[in-house]
C-alpha cells in the first residue's frame, strides 16, 4: 500500500484483494475477526473499503490473519523525506558508536548486509563479545509502526545472527536482541499502547542493558529509549527546544528544509536566525 500524492491508496481495491485472499483460504469473516482480534463488522468494512475510519494497525491485522503482506510506502518531495528520516536515523548510530566506544571489550559492526539461504535484509548494528562469545543484535527505531512487524524482523535477526556474525569469524554462543526507540512522546505512547505484546518479547528495559553490556553473561531480549542530546550553548548549558514561528518571507519554507538537514539545535538555531526565522527557545524545565 504506497501513500503518496500521485498513487493514493485505492481501498476499494485493496479490500478486494482481502476478500479474494480471505475467499481463496475458505475462511469466513468470523474466522478472520477471531485470528485478527478485531469485530466481523470490521472486517466485512475492510473489504468493502470502507476505511476512512479504521486504524492501521486493523487493516494490518486483517493482512497479517491472511498470511498477506502490506507495505506501506509514505513518500514526500522525491528524496527530501528520506533525507528526514535518515538524519534521525544516523543521530540513533552516533549516540549508540559513543557509548560502544567506551566499552572496549566489544567489537561492533554497523549496517551488517545478509543473504542466508535467500533471506536478505541489513542488521543496524551487530555487536560481539569475544571473552563471553555473546553475541548482540540492535534494532534502531526512529518511529514504531508495525509491532507485528518489528518483533518477527527481530525474531529473523536473532536466528541468523550466529550465521552471519561467523562470516566475520565472530563465534557466538548465545544471541541478545537489543531494540533501541528514538526517545519521543509519540514512540512512548505507541509502547504504551501495546506494552504487553512487547514487554512479553523485550522485558528488558535501559537499565538491564547498561548492567549486561559491562558484563553480558546469558542473554537479554530488550527495548529501551535513547534520546538525541541537544546541544551545548557557549555556556555549557543545555539548549532548549526550538519552537519555529510563522516565516518572515514566502521563500522560508524551502530555507527550513534545508535548515533540517543541520543535526544540532544550535547549528539549526544560528541557522534559522541568520535565514529571517523567528524562534523561541523553551527551557529544559519547561518541557512536557
Amino acid at each position: 500500500m504506497v501513500i503518496s500524492d500521485h498513487a493514493p491508496v485505492d481501498p476499494i481495491r485493496l479490500g478486494g484483494a482481502i476478500r479474494a485472499v480471505r475467499i481463496r483460504l475458505r475462511l469466513r469473516q468470523l474466522d478472520v475477526a477471531q485470528k485478527s482480534g478485531l469485530s466481523r463488522s470490521t472486517v466485512s468494512r475492510i473489504e468493502r473499503g470502507e476505511m476512512g475510519s479504521l486504524s492501521i494497525d486493523a487493516v494490518l491485522s486483517v493482512a497479517r490473519a491472511l498470511g498477506m503482506r502490506i507495505d506501506l510506502v509514505p513518500r514526500w518531495r522525491g528524496g527530501e523525506l528520506d533525507r528526514l528520516l535518515s538524519a534521525g536515523h544516523s543521530a540513533l548510530h552516533e549516540r549508540l558508536s559513543r557509548a560502544f566506544a567506551r566499552l572496549h571489550e566489544w567489537l561492533v559492526a554497523p549496517e551488517v548486509t545478509f543473504s542466508v539461504f535467500g533471506e536478505r535484509g541489513v542488521i543496524d548494528v551487530l555487536a560481539y563479545h569475544p571473552r563471553r562469545r555473546a553475541l548482540l543484535v540492535v534494532e534502531l527505531k526512529t518511529q514504531l509502526v508495525d509491532v507485528q512487524g518489528l518483533l518477527g524482523q527481530i525474531d529473523r535477526y536473532r536466528r541468523l545472527a550466529r550465521r552471519i556474525a561467523r562470516d566475520r569469524g565472530w563465534v557466538g554462543d548465545a544471541v541478545s536482541v537489543w531494540v533501541v526507540m528514538l526517545d519521543s512522546m509519540t514512540n512512548r505512547r505507541r509502547v504504551a499502547a501495546h506494552a504487553a505484546v512487547l514487554r512479553g518479547s523485550l522485558p528488558d528495559d535501559g537499565v538491564a542493558v547498561r548492567r549486561w553490556l559491562r558484563d553480558p553473561s546469558g542473554t537479554i531480549a530488550a527495548l529501551s529509549f535513547l534520546s538525541i542530546a541537544p546541544a551545548q550553548t557557549v555556556r555549557g548549558q543545555r539548549a532548549g527546544i526550538i519552537r519555529v514561528r510563522k516565516p518572515l518571507s514566502p521563500s522560508s519554507e524551502r530555507e527550513f528544509s534545508s535548515a533540517m538537514r543541520y543535526h544540532t539545535d544550535k547549528s539549526l538555531a544560528g541557522y534559522l536566525r541568520t535565514s529571517g526565522w523567528t524562534f523561541e527557545l523553551a527551557s529544559p524545565a519547561s518541557r512536557p
